[in-house]
């Protein structure tokens, strides 16, 4: 079966000459239909860039991505666009709706790119949001929703052309606990449908949704792990104990990757990265306390 995304040592830069920063670093990646990926890692990691690129909202500075097959690093904005209009259904943190249109038309958007008549596309929307629970706030504006209507209405927007990936940044970033367990719970419904879903998180809590967890630190990959085990579409708890060995491990594994480079770096570079990563260790143990 052909992946449904390949990338090639795929790098990209910004700046020039001495300001030059690597945002990713030589990717090698491979995704197949129907997995379910969390990508994770610290800010500047690069998780971003890396999901702005398979959105076709940004081009590598080198390497080759493959989408289904076709080779899309050199396609013109305007293929890009449409590559993106029919294969890709992209949900953000901020939502990104449109705060002078009502629900459905938010959510009949892309079909409006398509140029389908205008029966169809609200027939398909309406269809989409009362299967989201949200078919009486068809006309409501977006002012007029909570957090978690707002994301659920994202995700209808993102589905209304039916895509084969689905890519999602911190999609419950602005969501209370509540409200991210629905979002998540809905987006483990809609990967059991055959739906390639490709997720930006920094939450551990998150990740358990998916059954493959990319860890990536300074543009690269440093783990990626395959977790049969996951919570299932009602929210339960499946027995998680080899995600979280694997997890615990992907994190070790970061640390020593951090440690060892940082050896390398001059002393005053050394004194940043150090700070940095005490900064993390504290935030981290005032994580596990909060959640205890």
């Amino acid at each position: 079966m052909q992946p449904v995304i390949e990338l090639f040592g795929l790098s990209k830069m910004f700046g020039v000459g001495d300001a030059t920063t690597v945002a990713l670093d030589d990717i090698n990646l491979t995704i197949e239909k129907g997995e379910f990926v969390a990508i994770m890692g610290p800010s500047g990691s690069g998780k971003t860039t890396l999901m702005n690129i398979l959105g076709l909202l940004d081009t590598p500075t080198h390497g080759e991505y493959y989408l289904e097959g076709k080779a899309v690093t050199d396609l013109s904005q305007h293929k890009c666009a449409k590559l993106r209009r029919d294969h890709i259904g992209m949900i953000f943190q901020n939502f990104n709706l449109l705060s002078r249109s009502t629900v459905i038309d938010n959510v009949a958007l892309p079909l409006t790119y398509r140029g389908n008549a205008q029966a169809k596309r609200l027939t398909a929307a309406s269809k989409l949001l009362r299967t989201f629970g949200l078919n009486e706030r068809e006309y409501y504006m977006p002012y007029q929703l909570s957090g978690g209507q707002l994301q659920r209405v994202a995700i209808a927007r993102a589905l209304v052309t039916n895509p084969a990936i689905i890519l999602a940044d911190e999609p419950t970033g602005n969501l209370d606990t509540k409200s991210s367990e629905i979002i998540m719970s809905e987006l483990a419904d809609i990967h059991m449908q055959g739906n390639t879903i490709i997720m930006v998180t920094h939450n551990p809590d998150v990740a358990i949704y998916a059954n493959r967890v990319i860890q990536m630190i300074d543009g690269t990959v440093a783990s990626d792990s395959k977790h049969p085990e996951t919570l299932n579409t009602t929210g339960n708890k499946r027995p998680l104990s080899s995600f979280r060995k694997a997890m615990d491990a992907a994190v070790n594994a970061n640390k020593e990757f951090v440690e060892a480079t940082a050896a390398l770096l001059p002393p005053k570079t050394r004194g940043k990265r150090k700070a940095a990563a005490a900064r993390r260790k504290r935030m981290a143990i005032k994580s596990r306390k909060a959640k205890k």
